[in-house]
Parts: C-alpha cells; sequence; structure tokens
C-alpha cells in the first residue's frame, strides 16, 4: 500500500490491535456507567461507538480514547435525579438533551479559546470529587449487589435511598451476594493476573462472563414458570447501532440540566486534558489543547443526537490503548468500530449477565476510582489543598457532585487571585565585595543609588501591593537628599496589564518631576512591548530603560553601573561587580 501521509501498514496494524483490545474492555463498561448514570444499557453502548468515533476523527491525541466513563456518569446521575426513574421516556430525552448541552458548552470552550482556564483549577478539587464519586457509587451499588430493589424516589438524596433500600427494603438475596462477591474476588484476582503477566487487559469482560456463566448454569438467570429469574439481570440490550434522534425540549428542564451540564463540561475537559497530557509526556507529542476540546465538544454534541451518554477521555481504555501499541486516532475508530459489530453479534447474551455481577465490578471500580495515595498526600501538604479536597469531597456526599464541581472550580479560581496577586519587592545594595545583592539587616543604605527587585503577577490583583511599594519608594526619595537615582529592576514580573502598566508610568512621571533618575532595568518583551503601546518612550529617556538580554543579570549590572558613572563613584566599568540574591 505504501506510505500515504506518513501512515502505513505497520502503524495501521499497530491501531487495529490496540483498537480491538481496547474494545475488550470498552464494551462491559460502556454498560457499567450506564446503570452508574441509571439509564438503559445501550446508551452507554452508543456511546462508546460514537462518542468515541467523533472524538478520535476531531482529536489532538494520537491515543486518547473517549466515551462513556464512571465520573461523567456519576454526574448524569446527579443532573438527572430531578426527574421519575419510572417514567423512562422523559429520563431518555432529557439525558439526550444534557449531552447535547455538554457538547454546547465545550465548543463554547474551545471558541473563545478559554481552554487554558482549566489550568486554574486545582488538582486538590478533582481529587475531593474523585472521592465523593467513589463513595457515591459504591453506596449506590449496595442494593443490586444484595439483591434487593432500591427504594425511594430521584428527587431523595443518594444516601437516603441507600438507608431506606438496606433497612426498610426487601430480604437480602443471598444468590446475588454469591454472584457480586465472586466479581468482586475475580476482578481483584484476574487484575493482578494481568499485570504480573503484561496481559491483554480484559478481566472484565473474563468477570462477566465467569460469573454470566454461574448464574445460567445455576438456574438463576433463566426465567422460571412465572418469568421471573432467581436474581436480577442487565436489560436487554436491542440489536440495533444508534441512530439519529432529536431530543424533545421541555423548558421546565433546563435549569435543572443547565448546571449538570456546566459541571460534566469542566469535568469533562479536565479529564481528557490530563490524560492527554499524561501519556503525551511519555510520547513527547506535542498535544492542542484548543482542538482537543474542540473534539470532545463536537463528539457530546454528535451524541446527543445519536441517543448517547456524554463522555469524555478515559484514563484506562487510554492507557490500555497507549501500551497496547496504538500509532495514531486510528485505534479509536478500529475500538469504536468493533464495539458497534459486539452490539450486533452479542446483544442478546448480555440479557443473561447478572445485575449483582455489574454490582460487584462498579464496586471494585469504585475503589479503584480514588488514587489513596494521592489523596492523603495532598491532604498533608498544604491547608489550602487539605480544604478543596474537603470541601469539594462534602458537597459531593451532602449535596450532589455537580455543585461540588462548580463550588470547587469557584474555590478555586476565588483562592487563586489572591495568591497570584502577591508582589513581592526587595531592596538591594552593592555590598562591599562588590556583589548585588539583597540589604540584610545591619547593611547600610547606598548614600546615592536606591536599587529595588519586584517580584511577581502585574495584572490588576496586584495593583494594591504594587501602588503600596512605589508609595514608600516615593516616600523614601522624599525624606533621602541623597538618593536621587532609583533602579528599579523588572525582570521578575510577568503579565502587565494597564492598572499596573498605569501605576508605574505614574510612578516615574512623579519622580521625573523631582529630578529623580529612575533607571529600568531588565525590562521583559512583554513589558517593554505595553510601555510602547501607551507611549512610554515618547518621554522617558531611552539610555535610562535597560532591556532584558540573554546574558543573565546583565541589564541590572548594567543599570547598577550608568547610576555609578552618573554618580561619579566607582570606575566606569567594574569588571568584578556581579549580581547575588
Amino acid at each position: 500500500m505504501g506510505r500515504i501521509f506518513n501512515y502505513d501498514l505497520i502503524k495501521g496494524r499497530a491501531d487495529v490491535v490496540a483498537g480491538l483490545t481496547v474494545a475488550a474492555i470498552s464494551f462491559p463498561q460502556a454498560i457499567a456507567y450506564a446503570l452508574i448514570a441509571g439509564v438503559d444499557p445501550r446508551f452507554g453502548v452508543y456511546s462508546a461507538i460514537v462518542v468515541t468515533t467523533i472524538a478520535a476523527i476531531f482529536g489532538s491525541s494520537s491515543h486518547l480514547i473517549n466515551g462513556p466513563t464512571s465520573a461523567i456518569s456519576l454526574l448524569v446521575f446527579t443532573a438527572l435525579a430531578f426527574l421519575d426513574p419510572e417514567n423512562t421516556k422523559e429520563l431518555f430525552e432529557a439525558l439526550f438533551l444534557l449531552t447535547v448541552l455538554v457538547g454546547a458548552f465545550q465548543i463554547v470552550i474551545a471558541v473563545f479559546k478559554l481552554g487554558n482556564l482549566t489550568r486554574y483549577i486545582s488538582e486538590s478539587v478533582i481529587i475531593g470529587f474523585m472521592a465523593a464519586a467513589s463513595l457515591l457509587l459504591a453506596v449506590g451499588q449496595l442494593g443490586n449487589a444484595l439483591g434487593v430493589k432500591d427504594k425511594g424516589n430521584g428527587h431523595m438524596h443518594v444516601l437516603r435511598r441507600v438507608y431506606l433500600t438496606l433497612f426498610h427494603g426487601d430480604k437480602v438475596n443471598y444468590r446475588a451476594v454469591i454472584l457480586s462477591a465472586a466479581a468482586v474476588i475475580l476482578a481483584i484476582l484476574l487484575r493482578k493476573i494481568v499485570q504480573r503477566y503484561g496481559l491483554p487487559q480484559i478481566d472484565m469482560l473474563v468477570v462477566l462472563i465467569v460469573t454470566g456463566l454461574i448464574a445460567y448454569l445455576a438456574g438463576w438467570s433463566v426465567p422460571g414458570p412465572g418469568g421471573h429469574t432467581a436474581v436480577a439481570v442487565a436489560a436487554k440490550v436491542p440489536r440495533s447501532l444508534p441512530s439519529p434522534h432529536i431530543p424533545e425540549v421541555d423548558t421546565s428542564w433546563l435549569p435543572h440540566l443547565t448546571s449538570g451540564a456546566l459541571a460534566i463540561a469542566f469535568v469533562g475537559i479536565i479529564e481528557a486534558l490530563s490524560i492527554a497530557k499524561a501519556i503525551a509526556h511519555q510520547t513527547q507529542q506535542k498535544i492542542d489543547y484548543n482542538r482537543q476540546i474542540m473534539a470532545e465538544g463536537l463528539a457530546n454534541l454528535g451524541g446527543g443526537f445519536f441517543q448517547s451518554l456524554p463522555g469524555s477521555g478515559s484514563l484506562s481504555r487510554s492507557a490500555i490503548n497507549f501500551q497496547s501499541g496504538a500509532a495514531s486516532r486510528f485505534s479509536g475508530i478500529v475500538s469504536a468500530a468493533t464495539v458497534a459489530a459486539a452490539l450486533l453479534l452479542f446483544a442478546p447474551i448480555l440479557h443473561y449477565v447478572p445485575q449483582s455481577a455489574l454490582a460487584g465490578l462498579l464496586l471494585v471500580t469504585a475503589a479503584r476510582l480514588v488514587d489513596f495515595k494521592r489523596l492523603f498526600y495532598t491532604v498533608r501538604a498544604s491547608r489550602y489543598d487539605a480544604g478543596l479536597v474537603i470541601v469539594t469531597a462534602l458537597t459531593g456526599v451532602a449535596i450532589d457532585l455537580d455543585k461540588a464541581v462548580l463550588l470547587g472550580v469557584v474555590l478555586s479560581i476565588a483562592l487563586f487571585v489572591p495568591r497570584a496577586a502577591k508582589l513581592r519587592a526587595t531592596e538591594l545594595i552593592v555590598a562591599p565585595e562588590r556583589v548585588v545583592r539583597e540589604r540584610l539587616p545591619g547593611d547600610s543604605a547606598d548614600p546615592t543609588t536606591v536599587i529595588y527587585d519586584l517580584e511577581g503577577e502585574l495584572f490588576f490583583g496586584a495593583a494594591p501591593a504594587l501602588e503600596s511599594y512605589l508609595t514608600d519608594l516615593k516616600r523614601r526619595i522624599e525624606t533621602d537628599d541623597q538618593g536621587k537615582i532609583m533602579v528599579l529592576r523588572l525582570k521578575r514580573v510577568r503579565h502587565p496589564d494597564v492598572v499596573c502598566i498605569e501605576r508605574i508610568e505614574h510612578f516615574l512621571r512623579d519622580l521625573t518631576e523631582r529630578d529623580v533618575t529612575v533607571l529600568l532595568a531588565g525590562v521583559r518583551p512583554d513589558l517593554l512591548k505595553a510601555f510602547s503601546n501607551v507611549g512610554l518612550q515618547q518621554w522617558f529617556p531611552a539610555d535610562q530603560l535597560f532591556p532584558e538580554e540573554d546574558k543573565e543579570f546583565s541589564a541590572t549590572l548594567k543599570a547598577v553601573r550608568y547610576a555609578h558613572r552618573k554618580s561619579a563613584i566607582g570606575p566606569a566599568e567594574d569588571p568584578d561587580l556581579y549580581y547575588l540574591v
């Protein structure tokens, strides 16, 4: 076939092998995640076909596999909790509308290039969210694991429903307990075997097959004379591919669905980008994050019109895809096509999978959802991180997960701004040993030159601190008759905006009018451009501005030497003068 666009048979074979391997876990995961969301299993499978395909076509990462995930499914369950779960028509239409809204929000984020805002969302928020999600996932599956019917309704908090189910519900079904326990034990043992011997990660699929056979051979999943089975089995998945469908829009749903869609959009983007970044760190692939966000949005938007569960990047499936040797995004398309083929071939067999076995798998999934080592490390790291973890987790458990995510995002940004706004001003001196360094207690001040170093962000949040520092400097110049030269080092200030630029310009004008020579040292290109834009160089002497140069600290040394020449102390050029903080 030869090479076409740098794609050859070797890469094609690698993608096919990886795609088939991913499909083996995608199929059972899709069913399980749909059950977590409280919807028909087929919508999870449709997501593993439609969302995975669209994201693979438009995405940036060569290894990221999209589709339903446990975290997203938990958020879907929360977002749809206001509806009666028995009214499946409304529930399903709301699901499709929710998926469309998620996609629309993500596309807006991509269009306005807001993807970089996700870096201001603390990892502690995601860790807290995962802790709450895993707890809710585990307790939500206890009823299925014990073989008892869930009590309560969708308007009740999940913990209230679990309480009613366990203490005011049906008698425990020992057959279901046996199957769920077998699923947990098999899942743990098989994962250890897979990891130890480097086998394909089809352990979840094997668990479902083995527990399904146990139930079938014992006669527990076969309908009796009354048409009932001894243990509840998974809902029938029709042998059909996803078809186009325009969701119904009930305006009374929108207030409930909008907050859930925003939370899912944020979590989906963070999930996808963090996984893509982690794999790209190993492959050295350059990821276009805005393009990846657009792919997430298009995948969910398209999925909403093809009866799909919202999706995002999957850590387990992406890791398997990478470890299986995938060479390009084509592996995702292979995986989706394989899931579609499996749906057409094996859909009727799924009806024999016991719900209790799926519950056992989900209990194991819940335990694996939390990186406990990372959780404890984060909580110990600082009060700031511990507070974010605890607040996000408690909000997720006590209220709901989408509010927890949105609260965590708001707290991350609210706490970030004052931390980022910290501006540090340090006085420097030329020490007797000819070193330009920080002035220490006991050091005498330079009688002719005041040297100050500013460090931090020069955005509007730092304006009050900047104003305070500049006011103190002016006061010092006014009270010091000899200090007629000032060196202001700006090498370590970043991201200047109009508020701080205006403060600096007013400061320079005030001192210039008082015959004080101000030297600006180490001016970075972005600040230099901002000064040029506001016309500073039209009135500020060019020889008093020392741009940042390639040679480290050279701008600062040039400014200090200039000050010494102007004040007529020291030689014109002092080769022994160097910088140290």
